[in-house]
């Protein structure tokens, strides 16, 4: 916990969705700018390591899901109880070390000046992410769908794909993130909602790291994942067009009702 946080106009929670990642979580912790940070939340996907005992010695509020539920499946948790911790600004932050946590400061710099809703960390802005070592396969693709995303939102954003995100508070308590997926397309249903409801978003440069540790999705994944991002391009346009209106892209007051059962783990320490 922040000492100084009663000074502070916002209040800012780090969100960890996590899978299997006990090798870099501590360095992930380590590198938080904790002056910047209130509380930091760790969601358990159902790890088959030591993530669970690693989080608790390092303090972390850890909440643990009975299975392997999905990537989606986690940051629905994660942002429950991110808003039920009073976050005002929310954070997620990768624990598996691929993106730089002492940048957090930058991300959350523009919402805290009310420059926008939704800011993103983008690897593709500045420093070419290939140059960082993504693979080209993921590169191209990463362009190509961010072109269409631009297309269908009527946005400039030099990337979509990034897991290193910060949401004021109100954005979370109003588009319908609970109706999503469970999988990883959680990532994108959610910016489409943000675009529904006139949110303003915005990105900032931020390297990243590819190592053995580090999570990546397979070619078959990302090959699944980039065929329902265009599933949802389509059924987006056609709400918009109102020729399938979905309730999904309906903003309305959040209800803190939890998608899948998360078990707090409490800390002895």
């Amino acid at each position: 916990m922040n000492p100084n946080s009663s000074l502070k106009p916002h209040r800012v929670l780090v969100v960890m969705p996590a899978y299997n990642a006990a090798k870099t979580l501590k360095k992930t912790y380590d590198d938080l700018p904790h002056h910047a940070v209130d509380h930091v939340i760790l969601v358990d996907d159902g790890s088959r390591d030591e993530t669970i005992r690693i989080a608790q010695e390092l303090g972390i509020n850890v909440f643990a899901h009975k299975g392997n539920f999905g990537y989606g499946a986690n940051q629905k948790t994660c942002y429950l109880e991110a808003l039920k911790e009073g976050a005002s600004i929310v954070v997620m932050v990768h624990p598996d070390y691929q993106y730089d946590p002492t940048l957090l400061p930058q991300i959350i710099r523009p919402i805290e000046d009310g420059q926008y809703d939704v800011v993103f960390g983008s690897r593709m802005k500045g420093v070419s992410a290939y140059k960082q070592g993504m693979p080209w396969w993921k590169y191209i693709a990463n362009i190509a769908l961010t072109w269409l995303e631009n297309k269908t939102f009527g946005l400039n954003l030099s990337e979509y794909h990034t897991g290193y995100r910060a949401y004021r508070r109100e954005v979370l308590e109003t588009v319908n993130f609970l109706s999503n997926s469970d999988s990883f397309i959680f990532d994108q249903e959610i910016v489409a909602q943000f675009v529904a409801g006139n949110f303003r978003i915005g990105d900032i440069h931020v390297p990243t790291r590819y190592f053995p540790e580090a999570s990546s999705a397979s070619f078959l994944a990302s090959t699944i994942y980039g065929l329902g991002i265009l599933r949802l391009l389509a059924r987006y346009h056609l709400h918009q067009l109102g020729l399938w209106r979905s309730a999904q892209f309906t903003c309305h007051p959040l209800r803190y009702a939890p998608s899948v059962e998360a078990k707090p783990i409490v800390n002895h320490s």
